[in-house]
């Protein structure tokens, strides 16, 4: 141990007293902490978001706020620093603005976060779409002290969203709502009609003959006008009611908040309706001309009812087609009636299909008689003996039978046995004479290959060709007549005969009877059956009989009853006739009794 007044012993080189050592500790801490606040500064300038600290104040006086402020909403730190310049508060929209502190508030009370997203109007003066996250900073006796946040631009965001949502629910080419989001209105429009008590109503909108102006002015002009029809439809309607493209050139409305009363709602939409009917009949300047268009119109009421969307939308689309029926440009409301009409159409579709699979048609031969009594031939006409319903006459299923194409499969049927019977007679002296007659639909005659099927058919069974006669309905000749003439000229050749049935019904034109290889006109048996009483109808029959003559075709009248109107055609230049005067439709045995005896003593 030193002694009193020795000089002190140097201290070891290295040693820190405690003093030193805490001095150390604590400038090391203290540059710890500056190294972390520089750190913090960076990150907290760099932020791709605005952060902040605010009191609680409506103007959300900012305390603290990061450089990001400026991406966000266009102010410097220092124009929104304590409400210098503006109060972040202020930028909020004033629409969101409302909603917005009424749910910081409810957080801030429940000391929970609260995260939004609502608009701000930017220094620019563009709205602009932000996303927040705010918390609310308590002391320990959890009196709030401040509000810390963070605030980010989500514009394009919403932007991009706003675009899926477009295609999601909105038609491309019209800007009006599309299928799905018709569909989900239409469920809302439902609910609320129950709730209310308040009737509805949905209209099914197709435009008349649309395809045919798209087909021939081409798809841009057909795209312009579904625009200026989407146009004229949005101006027709009230607010709160909702026009869709339901595809195509359909359109569906549906009509919201009409009377409680049934009759009052059905009025209130029958004037939309009307209103609907006069704007869309005004001219359609296109492609430098004017072009009209028409539309047929399903309208079905509905308020707190069992109809489901899908009943709805059937209802509205079955009255549609009443109105197409009813010749177009017209409107028609729903009645449960064409529900039971279309059930029974789908149930009699159905059992025809199984009627060809089974074979359950027959053909009745109706004799046509020659001016001197003789029979010539028959026309093949077609039955079908229903197991539950007996027999069904054509014009109670031949229609089925074009709507849903099973007129092809069903002429071939007819095609075939009406020469199987030919190729019989072939084989006897007293019927080998005869011809018969089949009707060819347009549908049938349109494919490609039919008159090669003919053809295959005649070559298979052995049917003579020059004792088959086709007859081709007014209607056929409305589509590409080249392509009509083409088949029938390598028909022609091989011998088959051709008759233009109901001719003077539809669209009859010199032009093209110069040009048909016919050899029959047939007078329809509309203008016989007046022939007596109706000098329009008996003008016309001699009109047809002269146009034949003078074209060197042969004439025949169908539809013949009584003696006096085969006195009359025969008068008039017509000797071949077709008809219950002369023998009903008859089976092959009686037909052929028929034959038989009528050529031997004339009718």
């Amino acid at each position: 141990m030193a002694q009193i007044g020795e000089p002190r012993q140097q201290e070891s080189p290295g040693l820190l007293t405690p003093e030193d050592a805490s001095q150390a500790a604590l400038s090391q801490t203290e540059a710890e902490l500056i190294e972390n606040e520089r750190r913090l500064s960076m990150l907290f300038t760099n932020l791709p978001g605005m952060a902040y600290s605010c009191n609680n104040d409506p103007a959300w006086t900012m305390t603290i706020v990061s450089d990001g402020c400026k991406v966000v909403t266009g102010y410097e730190r220092s124009e929104l620093l304590n409400n210098r310049v503006v109060a972040y508060g202020d930028l909020v929209h004033p629409d969101d603005a409302d909603i917005l502190w009424d749910k910081c508030q409810k957080s801030l009370d429940a000391r929970t976060p609260c995260i939004n997203e609502y608009r701000i109007i930017a220094k620019s003066g563009e709205v602009r779409w932000v996303s927040e996250r705010a918390e609310g900073i308590y002391d320990a006796q959890g009196n709030l002290l401040h509000i810390e946040g963070f605030v980010q631009d989500i514009t394009e965001r919403k932007k991009n969203e706003d675009r899926i949502n477009e295609l999601a629910f909105f038609d491309q080419l019209t800007g009006l709502p599309n299928r799905t989001l018709l569909l989900d209105r239409l469920k809302q429009a439902v609910k609320a009609s129950t709730r209310s008590c308040h009737h509805g109503a949905l209209l099914f909108i197709d435009l008349d003959n649309f395809k045919s102006l798209n087909d021939s002015l081409g798809h841009d002009i057909g795209d312009l006008l579904l625009k200026e029809v989407a146009r004229r439809l949005t101006l027709c309607l009230r607010e709160g009611d909702t026009v869709a493209r339901f595809g195509g050139d359909e359109f569906v409305v549906i009509l919201s908040g009409l009377s409680c009363e049934e009759t009052e709602a059905a009025n209130a939409a029958e004037t939309v309706v009307q209103k609907i009917f006069t704007s869309l009949a005004r001219g359609y300047p296109l492609d430098g001309n004017t072009h009209h268009s028409t539309a047929s119109i399903g309208v079905t009421l509905f308020a707190n009812n069992a109809a489901t969307v899908d009943d709805l939308m059937k209802q509205a689309d079955l009255a549609m087609y009443e109105s197409k029926e009813v010749g177009r440009n017209a409107y028609r409301f729903f009645d449960p009636r064409m529900a039971l009409a279309v059930q029974q159409r789908v149930s009699l579709i159905a059992d025809l299909r199984v009627a060809l699979k089974e074979q359950q048609f027959e053909l009745r031969y109706q004799g046509q008689i020659s001016g001197d009594g003789h029979v010539t031939g028959a026309e093949a006409l077609i039955r079908w003996q229903h197991p539950q319903r007996g027999m069904i006459r054509p014009n109670n299923f031949i229609p089925l039978a074009e709507d849903s194409g099973m007129i092809v499969p069903l002429g071939h049927w007819v095609l075939e046995t009406a020469c199987i019977q030919l190729a019989n007679w072939a084989t006897r002296p007293e019927m080998m004479h005869l011809t018969i007659a089949v009707n060819v639909s347009a549908r049938q005659f349109r494919h490609a290959d039919f008159a090669d099927q003919v053809l295959t058919i005649i070559r298979k069974n052995g049917a003579n060709p020059q004792r088959l006669k086709l007859e081709l309905t007014e209607s056929l000749l409305v589509e590409n007549l080249e392509d009509v003439i083409g088949k029938m000229k390598q028909l022609k050749t091989e011998g088959v005969g051709f008759s233009l049935d109901d001719f003077g019904i539809g669209y009859s034109s010199l032009s093209y009877l110069r040009r048909l290889p016919l050899d029959t006109l047939k007078i329809d048996r509309s203008f016989v059956r007046d022939v007596l009483i109706d000098p329009s109808d008996a003008a016309i029959a001699k009109t047809i009989v002269a146009l034949a003559h003078n074209l060197g075709l042969e004439v025949i009248a169908e539809g013949v009853e009584k003696e006096s109107q085969r006195d009359f055609l025969r008068s008039c230049g017509c000797h071949r006739y077709q008809g219950f005067f002369f023998a009903p439709p008859q089976t092959i045995d009686d037909f052929e009794l028929f034959a038989l005896r009528h050529n031997v003593e004339p009718v």
